[in-house]
């Protein structure tokens, strides 16, 4: 879907979304976000519990924990610079998502970040470069490695803990899944967003929710702010 004039109807429709969600609470998804994103987008899986740690380094040789970003919203994928198959598509959606992110007000409130699973031919020079010819905004975006010492499959096991599997090859690439995931305030694991399919607004949408308290009374009114959000982006 091509947007018109992108970053100012963006912009609008979420600054709507926010309004709704602040003046009256039957008008924004709330305790029912996950609920109404799984009637809207087929690749989206509720997760809800504890995210896996970890302890990684950034290109610089800088220590990353997970809890440096208690306080944002944490779109997580694994990936690897050399990947001749899906890696390259999932850092272009990755990076479509974030841009609609950051034309918005949420662009201080959520951090990307990618993890290499191919730590040895991953080098510093590499996860440097790797970003801007993708459209990755460092502003909030990382590309994350093993920490100097850790085993060489140590991104790898964390991809496991993370339920997606990179399991080497013989000619240097790997085999594994694509799944996108999102990670709420305060470390809590909130879903999954499989595949290279979804609808990229449709994660937007959902990054939105997660930036606004839910409220436990919260119910979508007979149209709902899915449908008016949808009418100012078309």
């Amino acid at each position: 879907m091509r947007l018109k004039q992108p970053a100012a109807l963006l912009v609008a429709a979420l600054a709507f979304a926010m309004t709704l969600s602040s003046s009256a609470s039957a008008h924004h998804p709330g305790a029912d976000l996950d609920k109404l994103m799984g009637s809207k987008e087929r690749y989206f899986q509720i997760i809800d519990d504890p995210a896996p740690a970890f302890e990684l380094a950034d290109a610089d040789g800088k220590i990353v924990h997970l809890s440096d970003f208690a306080d944002k919203i944490v779109v997580l994928n694994f990936i690897f610079a050399s990947c001749t198959d899906v890696c390259p598509v999932h850092s272009s959606l990755i990076a479509d998502v974030q841009s609609k992110i950051n034309a918005t007000p949420m662009k201080d409130m959520v951090q990307f970040i990618s993890v290499t699973t191919d730590p040895e031919v991953d080098t510093p020079e590499v996860l440097r470069s790797y970003g801007e010819p993708r459209g990755l905004d460092p502003h909030n975006w990382i590309f994350l490695t093993r920490r100097p010492g850790d085993a060489e499959d140590a991104t790898r096991s964390l991809s496991k803990s993370y339920n997606t599997l990179f399991e080497p090859r013989n000619d240097g690439q790997q085999t594994h899944g694509v799944v996108t995931h999102i990670i709420d305030k305060g470390g809590r694991f909130a879903a999954k967003f499989h595949g290279l399919q979804f609808e990229p607004l449709n994660l937007v949408l959902y990054i939105n929710g997660l930036t606004n308290i839910a409220t436990p009374s919260a119910q979508p009114e007979e149209r709902g702010l899915w449908e008016k959000f949808k009418d100012l982006i078309k």
